[in-house]
């Protein structure tokens, strides 16, 4: 108990000092972040004036939604793996594989657990392990730097029902530990243990913009970028103090007593209530006005466009992303071209995800079977495609390869594979073949016809081999 509680104590204290750089990046993503302002530029009447720009939101948003898994496919399969998918499901994954994805983008990593199905739990399904995903904000991992395998690892929340009752899960090699203490400095307890003798920790890690020395990654809000985003605050927030004080027509009036201005002297409001009606009368024949021009933003707006394009070209964002496009792309190829960057940027971002999901399914055969299939080494992750092209350019496209026939009078992609490309998904493509082997030749035109058909029953796809 002594061992565990100073593997807990040791985790939890470096993971406190993990906070601030955590803290740090949630705030710009939230554009909550407020931007250390020196004197003269900025006085300190003038910060409650500071904008939210949200362009690292907006940036990352635009990356999360293009990723969406879409199933498993085993090595040697042409179909995705109904097995995988049903434990996805069953842990609601394809909500949450966004929220990690999101998590590693904000702070450049995010985990994901595996645990087997409590028989306690009477909403579990008994057939799938347990997958979450957890934000390093609550996570703390130690991983051996030559393997790169997680060596252990430290959940910590708190119960909402005690301030201060704070709890912990251990995990470790083969056994994962249920911690509880009371009190921020209590010492730690062994609540529940659990041996699961599986020689893994059951983590991995979702690591974005990893680096050969940089192993646990780093936030997708790159330092030029909160640079712009913070200089685009400062401008915002001048351009509305200019709006305040110089884009009403300024007056001036001489020889005249405050007394004059006000229909009731005793009411200072009313000075201010006939100015901002634009109602000046005065009778004292001395007293003449004069008027200032208002201050052009224009300047601020040329600048805040300027500091757009330079996010712009930092995020790969298409303009309109950011609004400082004059009009909006003509045609599907001007669309794609402008996306052209974005659209990479997120086929590699599939191929580090898609490890990490992969390696979770892993460890959930390991966890539910006692070892990984053969096929499963090789597992693939399939992926919507992230690039936007309208959907009679790409039906254009896969007609065309259906069509075309290689010199041995055979189509260049089979039916099957121009399904895939026109984008429908698993399910839709067993329905399809139900509906093919029913209808002679294949032909949507025979399921209408007058002659009743016995229905077959829907193949489902082959279940993960043994090793």
């Amino acid at each position: 108990m002594t061992a565990y509680n100073d593997i807990a104590n040791d985790m939890a204290s470096r993971h406190g000092r993990d906070k601030t750089a955590l803290e740090t990046d949630r705030s710009y993503y939230d554009s909550t972040y407020r931007v250390t302002a020196i004197g003269i530029a900025t006085p300190e009447e003038m910060r409650q004036l500071l904008a939210h720009i949200g362009w690292s939101r907006s940036y990352l948003d635009a990356i999360e939604e293009r990723l969406d898994p879409e199933g498993f496919r085993l090595a040697g399969r042409s179909k995705a793996d109904k097995r995988l998918w049903d434990w996805w499901e069953a842990n609601n994954m394809t909500v949450n594989a966004g929220m990690g994805m999101l998590e590693a983008l904000i702070h450049g990593r995010a985990y994901g657990t595996v645990a087997a199905p409590d028989p306690a739990d009477d909403l579990a399904d008994p057939d799938a392990p347990v997958l979450r995903i957890e934000s390093p904000r609550s996570l703390m991992v130690d991983t051996d730097i030559v393997t790169g395998r997680v060596k252990k690892a430290l959940r910590l929340y708190t119960e909402s029902d005690a301030a201060h009752a704070e709890r912990a899960t251990l995990l470790l090699p083969n056994e994962t530990v249920l911690l509880k203490r009371s009190g921020a400095n209590g010492p730690w307890m062994v609540d529940r243990h659990v041996e699961h003798n599986l020689n893994r920790v059951l983590v991995v890690p979702i690591v974005n913009r990893a680096r050969l020395t940089l192993p646990k990654g780093e936030s997708e809000i790159t330092p030029e970028l909160r640079s712009i985003s913070d200089t685009a605050a400062r401008t915002m927030m001048n351009m509305q103090a200019a709006a305040e004080l110089m884009a009403v027509p300024q007056r001036l009036l001489f020889g005249v007593a405050q007394e004059a201005l006000a229909a009731n002297p005793e009411s200072p409001g009313s000075v201010l209530e006939a100015y901002l009606a634009r109602i000046i009368a005065v009778e004292d024949p001395e007293a003449h006005a004069m008027q200032f021009a208002a201050a052009d933003l224009r300047n601020f707006v040329e600048v805040l466009g300027e500091l757009a394009k330079q996010a712009a070209s930092i995020t790969g964002l298409p303009p309109q992303y950011l609004s400082f496009a004059s009009d909006n792309p003509s045609s599907a190829e001007a669309i794609r071209s402008s996306e052209s960057r974005l659209v990479k940027k997120c086929e590699r971002k599939q191929r580090v995800f898609g490890w990490a999901f992969e390696e979770m399914l892993r460890l959930g055969m390991l966890v539910m079977d006692g070892k990984i299939s053969k096929p499963a080494r090789r597992l693939e992750t399939i992926w919507r495609d992230p690039a936007t092209p309208t959907f009679a350019s790409k039906a254009d496209a896969v007609v065309k390869l259906a069509s075309a026939q290689t010199p041995e009078g055979k189509p260049i992609i089979p039916v099957e594979r121009a399904r895939i490309d026109l984008g429908y998904s698993d399910e839709e493509r067993r329905e399809m073949e139900a509906w093919d082997n029913q209808s002679p030749n294949g032909r949507l035109s025979a399921l209408y016809a007058p002659q009743v058909q016995e229905t077959t029953a829907q193949p489902d796809a082959p279940e993960a081999e043994a090793a």
